[in-house]
């Protein structure tokens, strides 16, 4: 069956609306900031219904995300072997697990991360003692430095900081520890928290927790869904998250892909 393009946001937004908690990437990937950089495919006749495959070309490496409960995976399956020869070379994607079999033997898996997908579910518990506040684009390099030191295979785009979406703590001027967003759309109501973090010499203390906490504060106003990918062996994390009020709604893998030919 041919590949469809998509091009109508309002559309896509209903379709993902469906079923807002796996596609919260997608939702906010339809923000004017990003949008730019998407392209939507799908081999449903109906373009209402069936699978949607995002190839987000923002970044470094280019990203694929197709995402399926696992009733709806044979066409999701369907949809990805068809989309093989339209795909870079090597790339990163969200899958559900087993649906990167689609894009044997054209593609190999070079790296596989497991992945828990959590939606904040509960009320947050209540103030945290430490002081928080806002970044902005004036702090890139002191998010950078930290990342770099700290959390070396983050993903960070600066403009989000431009958007509000960055919370940190210093101490006598220091960057400590820092929560952000991934990706966040006001007009679609959701975002997905990433960049957690905290400098080596600090942890323990809990300025993780006070961060993501006063960041999901700041983001209630403009969300009605706010999630969170953390890997499956992060026992700590996911205990942080779970004590936050966030649980898990989905599992997939993080991939690397690279072209066999």
């Amino acid at each position: 069956m041919p590949l469809i393009s998509l091009h109508d946001r309002a559309a896509l937004a209903a379709r993902f609306h469906t079923d807002p908690a796996l596609h919260l990437f997608e939702l906010g990937d339809l923000d004017d900031t990003l949008w730019p950089n998407t392209t939507w495919y799908t081999a449903a006749p109906d373009a209402g219904h069936g699978p949607v495959a995002l190839l987000y070309s923002g970044g470094d490496t280019p990203v694929l995300l197709a995402f399926a409960r696992p009733a709806d995976l044979p066409p999701l399956e369907a949809l990805l072997r068809d989309l093989r020869p339209f795909l870079p070379r090597r790339f990163t994607a969200g899958l559900p697990d087993g649906a990167e079999r689609a894009l044997a033997p054209d593609y190999a898996v070079e790296r596989r991360t497991p992945l828990l997908r959590m939606l904040l579910t509960a009320e947050l518990p209540a103030e945290d003692t430490h002081e928080t506040r806002p970044l902005g684009p004036a702090d890139v390099d002191g998010v950078r430095a930290l990342l770099a030191e700290s959390y070396p295979d983050s993903w960070f785009d600066p403009r989000m900081l431009a958007g509000g979406g960055y919370v940190g703590i210093r101490e006598n001027g220091r960057l400590l520890a820092v929560a952000g967003v991934h990706v966040h759309s006001p007009a679609q109501r959701v975002a997905v928290l990433g960049n957690v973090t905290t400098h080596p010499d600090a942890r323990g203390r809990g300025l993780a927790r006070a961060c993501v906490t006063a960041l999901c504060r700041r983001l209630a106003a403009s969300t009605d869904h706010l999630g969170l990918n953390v890997r499956t062996d992060n026992a700590p994390a996911i205990r942080l998250y779970e004590r936050l009020g966030f649980t898990t709604v989905a599992t997939y893998n993080e991939l690397v892909l690279g072209a066999t030919s």
